[in-house]
Formats: structure tokens, sequence, C-alpha cells
């Protein structure tokens, strides 16, 4: 009888998953770390028991379309409303602070001002994917505090795209119009139907009644509204994510989010892991192993910068220090979309190929031990979360 030769290589690394997650589980860490571990130990770098780390990172990718759909369905827009000003002035200060610190670096070492501006992009992003899940699963998400991590989120995900402009021009790149004037044309979309949902109208979706009595035509339904919007915003050069949230608020707005969360859980679960199992799959432990020093350096000079630099600008926009310093840890972690910039400035010939493995090896150690240290930021600051 013909055996797949790919089955035991998914039994293994379920197997291992559940004994990873268990122990983990039974230590009171979430589920996020033990993804993230049987990644490292399967990957090519581990036991290699998966050498396709492409495939699993494609997969991972819809993971996170996945989660941000379920995102945009839980975000009130009442509440962005009225807390803009912290998303908003606090990632802009938390680059400017980010700059300092690296460019002070950076003239000591000597480095181009094109690698300053690279590494501060680079720092400056925090993970969605590793603080939406960890707010959710503390249900601190609907919280005014982790509205209010939810828009910087948000805010760094909109700003990628004036990143990718400034490392291409420092890189002696030309602008490439075509893409510059889809970016546009899909910021201007995307804008009115954020626009138009923080208008408080409420949305009717074609075929609401049929499709809410037929289990069938729900999956397909809440798939097609999620990866559709996720589509035009790829198409339009933005990021998928993006489309996704932003097809999730219509839902949301829509009041036709209970079937969709029913539907569509377990797909999230399952390709959510997979994209935290293809970040500890991209971990080169060769690489770390020899240069383990420098990257240690550079992990605890992220978290500890990090969180002190997002703890003050919290601070000064007017949240309690317990509070002020626990957003901090939460927003210390380096985030997915730093990988893109570190590729692009590669490909301009602003970093080296051992430069670009460096940045590569601290964003993934970055993903892997964040939420061991926000799990430490609570403990130490003890905040009090409370609904707004």
């Amino acid at each position: 009888m013909h055996m797949d030769p790919v089955l035991p290589t998914m039994v293994g690394t379920i197997f291992l998953m559940l004994l990873v997650g268990g122990v983990l589980k039974f230590l009171g860490q979430p589920q996020i770390i033990a993804y993230l571990l049987a990644g490292v130990l399967i990957g090519p770098h581990g036991l290699a028991l998966i050498s396709d780390a492409e495939l699993i990172h494609r997969l991972g990718a819809l993971g996170v379309v996945l989660l941000l759909f379920f995102v945009g369905m839980e975000v009130v827009p009442e509440k962005l409303k009225s807390r803009w000003r912290i998303p908003v002035v606090g990632t802009l200060l938390q680059i400017i602070f980010c700059f300092l610190p690296v460019a002070a670096i950076g003239v000591m070492f000597d480095w181009s001002w094109a690698r300053i501006a690279l590494l501060t992009f680079v720092v400056s992003l925090s993970s969605s994917a590793v603080v939406i899940r960890l707010l959710q699963d503390r249900n601190e998400l609907s919280t005014g505090f982790g509205q209010d991590m939810l828009g910087v989120l948000l805010v760094q995900d909109l700003l990628v795209i004036p990143m990718l402009i400034v490392i291409g021009l420092f890189g002696g790149q030309q602008v490439d119009m075509h893409s510059l004037s889809m970016q546009l044309i899909g910021v201007v979309l995307m804008g009115g139907l954020l626009i138009w949902i923080f208008s408080g109208r409420q949305m009717k979706l074609p075929f609401g009644e049929h499709i809410r009595s037929d289990h069938e035509l729900q999956v397909f339904a809440a798939l097609a509204i999620c990866f559709g919007l996720a589509l035009l915003t790829g198409v339009l050069e933005l990021s998928t994510a993006l489309g996704a949230f932003i097809g999730g608020m219509l839902v949301s707005a829509a009041r036709e989010t209970q079937w969709v969360h029913h539907k569509l859980e377990t797909f999230k679960v399952v390709f959510v892991a997979l994209f935290f199992l293809a970040v500890g799959m991209s971990v080169d432990l060769d690489f770390v192993a020899k240069h383990w020093w420098q990257v240690s350096l550079v992990v605890v000079a992220v978290f500890i910068v990090g969180t002190l630099v997002n703890g003050l600008i919290l601070r000064g926009l007017g949240y309690a220090w317990r509070e002020s310093f626990y957003g901090g840890a939460v927003l210390a972690q380096i985030g997915e979309f730093s990988f893109v910039l570190a590729a692009v400035g590669l490909q301009a010939a602003i970093i080296t190929n051992s430069g670009y493995q460096l940045a590569l090896s601290v964003i993934s150690l970055s993903l892997l031990l964040g939420p061991i240290w926000i799990s430490l930021g609570r403990v130490c600051f003890r905040p009090v979360i409370e609904d707004a």
C-alpha cells in the first residue's frame, strides 16, 4: 500500500507541537512559543524534518491574513476615533526616538545614512501577529489599552509604504511610478472604506439572509470577503493583511460576524500556527551559534531600548507608569514587515549578506522571545488594564 512520504513529517510535526505545547501550557506560557520552538526544531537548521520552508512561509502568510481579518471584526471604530492621539503621535515619536540611538551607533561605526535609516525602520516596527494574539489570549484586545496597541500597529503597517520608498531612494533606486500610482490608488480606496466604516453607517451584505441559512455557503462567503479584499490590496501593492483587516471591519459593520467567527475559527488556528512555525524555521542556528555574542547583544538592546522608549512615550501621552512600561514591553519585539525591509535593504546594497543574516536572526529571535518578554513585563509591572 502506497503511503505519501509527507504523512510521517506531518504526524511528527503535530506530535512535536503537542508535546512542546503541553509543556509550555503547564508552565503557563502562550501557545505561540510552542509554535515557534517547534519551527526551530523541525526546520532545515534543526532536525530538518521539513526542508521546504518557502511553502510553510506561504501558508503562514495566509494565517496572518485570517488573523487580521478576525481582529478587524473586533475593532470598535468609536474607540479608535476617540483614541487617535496615542497611535498617531506615539508611532511617530517611536520612530524618532529609535532613530537617535541607531544614529549614534551608526556614527560610531561609520555607517552610511542609508543603513541608519534602514535599521531605524526595521527596529521601529512591532509584530502584529504576536501582539494581537497575546492580547486576545488575555482578553485585553477589547480594552482601551488593547485598542491603543492595535491603533499603533495599524499606523505602523501604513507607514511601511513610505519606508520602502525611502529605502529605495537611499539605495539609488528610481521610484517605480507604476507601483507608486497603484499604491496611491490603494491608499485612497482603503482610506475611503475606512472613512465610510467610521461614519457609523450599517452595511448589509448581498444575499446575507440566504447565506445565513446555508452552512456551506457561510464558509466560502467568509473566505471570499477575507481573501477578496486581501487580494485587492495585494494587487494595489499594499499589505494583504491590511486588506483582510479592513474586510473584517466591513463584516463587523454589517453586524453579521457571529457565523463568520464560528465557521473560520479552525482555519485561523491552523494557519496562524503555520506562520509561527515558518518564523521558527527561518532561524539559522549555525549563524546564531557563530555570531552568538553579536546576535545576543542586539536582541537584548532591542528589548530593553524598545521597552524604555515606548514606555516613556506612553507615559508622556497620559498612561500610568505600570501600564506605560507594560505597553513598552508589548511593542518591544520586531515585526514581520521588518523581514521585507531587510530584504529590500539587501537588494539595494545598503547592507551586506552578512548584515542581512544578522537582521534575520535578530528579527526571528525577537519574535521567538517576544511572548516571554511580554509575559515578564506583565509580571514585573502588574498593569491594571480596564475597559475604556
